[in-house]
């Protein structure tokens, strides 16, 4: 039985891989959009049995019926500055009731990424517990995917095991392709090698300090072992956060970045653009209560940690691969 990654070749799906191959698993069918990317690199030190093009991975998917154990949904347009919404609904919406009906079908675990996009600007907190029906996503990629969760409520068809995972800003190898989506850290690391100083945005609003605006940061490693978790308990379903349950600010997250360099901080607060303002989260935190009532006992990393083991280990050593 085949375990199907999509989103198999990019960050976190790439990361996945690397956790199915840590546990034995080979069998992997990869789904991606490579293209012209330089994603294949993330490919080099996994084993899998094949790879599809996920514009022709759909037409071949019922020859699969009846040999797949799981789908592990993570591929999707993750811009959250893509205004193309027709293209959002195909890729992010319809693209995922495929893989959920074929689940459901042939009997199969589905695991498939949402968004902490889809809390909005969090006038309504961020408890997975809570009824999404009243949640307003700030921009088009955040609605494509509150669009699945609504729908994946209402389905008296599913999966034998579904999860459904709000991923918060997540952070560590395997990013290096991801262009201007990827973390602050990443970032960061590059201008101090180049400048020796890291730019964060000024605040716009009362209450927040330059560099005080917060994230839910989580380290790549503490997602894979939480769906290694899942893996592991099929008995477990639902939408559930996937972050720290911390929030912390983008000064710490600098901060973290020049200790691990071993460098006194250099910080410069710059203008964010225009567009952004209206639209931007001064604050996310999960709510981690309700994947704990599950069973969920291992410690995150810290921010400290995390960025100590992501710069040394990882953006030190010329990128190296996860």
């Amino acid at each position: 039985m085949s375990i199907i990654v999509t989103g198999g070749a990019g960050f976190i799906g790439s990361c996945i891989v690397r956790m199915l191959n840590d546990m034995g698993r080979e069998d992997i069918i990869i789904v991606d959009n490579i293209a012209s990317t330089e994603k294949w690199r993330n490919l080099r030190n996994k084993k899998y049995l094949q790879y599809y093009n996920r514009s022709d991975f759909l037409a071949e998917l019922a020859k699969l019926a009846g040999d797949v154990q799981y789908v592990i949904h993570m591929g999707a347009c993750s811009s959250t500055t893509e205004l193309d919404f027709d293209y959002l609904n195909r890729n992010n919406f319809n693209y995922t009731k495929t893989l959920w009906n074929f689940c459901a079908q042939n009997h199969a675990g589905f695991i498939y990424a949402s968004s902490a996009a889809t809390y909005g600007g969090g006038e309504f907190g961020f408890d997975d517990r809570d009824d999404i029906r009243r949640l307003m996503p700030l921009n088009g990629y955040g609605y494509s995917k509150q669009m699945f969760d609504l729908w994946a409520q209402k389905q008296t068809c599913a999966p034998p095991q579904h999860v459904g995972f709000k991923f918060f800003n997540v952070y560590g190898p395997n990013e290096y392709f991801k262009g201007s989506m990827a973390s602050v850290i990443l970032h960061g690391f590059c201008s101090v090698q180049e400048t020796g100083k890291i730019k964060l945005f000024k605040s716009y609003r009362q209450g927040y300090e330059d560099g005080g605006q917060t994230r839910d940061f989580v380290y790549v490693k503490d997602i894979c072992k939480v769906i290694r978790f899942m893996m592991e308990n099929p008995q477990v379903s639902g939408l559930f956060n996937l972050g720290t349950g911390k929030a912390r600010t983008f000064h710490d997250l600098g901060c973290a970045v020049f200790r691990a360099l071993e460098q006194e901080p250099n910080i410069e607060f710059v203008e964010m653009p225009e567009s952004l303002r209206p639209k931007y989260q001064y604050f996310t935190e999960a709510t981690m209560d309700k994947l704990a009532a599950e069973g969920y006992r291992e410690p995150f990393y810290s921010l400290e940690d995390g960025v100590k083991d992501y710069v040394q280990n990882y953006l030190a050593k010329d990128f190296l691969i996860y």
